[in-house]
Formats: structure tokens, C-alpha cells, sequence
């Protein structure tokens, strides 16, 4: 997915192994250390990595942008029902888009859009009017 009106570029993986899968269904505990381990590797310490999280930190969109500002590469993690291990959680800022549960699917839905809304207020776009 490109944003070429503001020189973006999003790539989107989808990491759902089955040992992730078939952790969530034995406990909390497996599944958060299932998706540690499938995460683990990407994480780039280069970059701004930043885990969906309900305990992570909130920003309106203004706050956001300035997140996201001067940053070349940003990776987001969206963990399953159970959330992330705190070790894979202190290798990123935790961040939190709502404090209701949201599927993968709408969560990555509203990430990309506030991401768009944050390009747009970054290079006064309307779109955030």
C-alpha cells in the first residue's frame, strides 16, 4: 500500500503461524508466548516498533503524528485476546488505539486509517479537516 502523495510506504504481514493458533487454545500464558516467539524476529532495532496494546498508551490524532514525525521506519505489532508478553512489551512503546476489544481486521482497518490521518496533518493535507 503507497501513500504517494505523502512518500509512505506500508507494508502489511500477516504472522499467524499455527503454533499460535493452537497456543490460544491451551491458555493465556501459550498464546502471548506463541506470539513472542513469532514476533520476536522482526523487530528491527532501528526502527520504531510499537505494539497494540489496551494497557498502552492513548494519542489523539495530533499526538500521533508527532509519534510517527521524523521516523523512517515504524513497525506495528497487533497481539491476539491475550495481549504480549511484558518481555516482547518492553522492546517496544506500547500504544492503544481503543479500550475496546477490536478483531485484527479492524484494528489494522483504523490503524491504517489514523495512519493516513497522521501523514495528512504531518504535510497539511485537508483530509484531517
Amino acid at each position: 500500500m503507497q501513500c504517494r502523495q505523502f512518500g509512505a510506504y506500508i507494508e502489511s504481514f500477516e504472522l499467524m503461524p499455527q503454533n499460535v493458533l493452537k497456543a490460544q487454545k491451551i491458555s493465556a500464558t501459550h498464546a502471548k508466548n506463541a506470539y513472542t516467539q513469532a514476533f520476536l524476529p522482526h523487530i528491527k532495532p532501528n526502527a520504531l516498533n510499537l505494539a497494540l496494546h489496551p494497557q498502552g498508551k492513548s494519542y489523539d490524532s495530533q499526538g500521533f503524528s508527532r509519534l510517527l514525525d521524523s521516523q523512517n521506519i515504524i513497525q506495528f505489532f497487533i497481539g491476539g485476546a491475550y495481549g504480549f508478553e511484558k518481555e516482547f512489551l518492553n522492546l517496544c512503546q506500547s500504544i492503544s488505539l481503543s479500550t475496546l476489544t477490536l478483531s485484527h481486521k479492524i484494528a489494522k482497518l483504523v490503524l491504517c486509517e489514523q495512519i493516513y490521518r497522521a501523514l495528512s496533518i504531518l504535510h497539511a493535507h485537508p483530509y484531517h479537516k
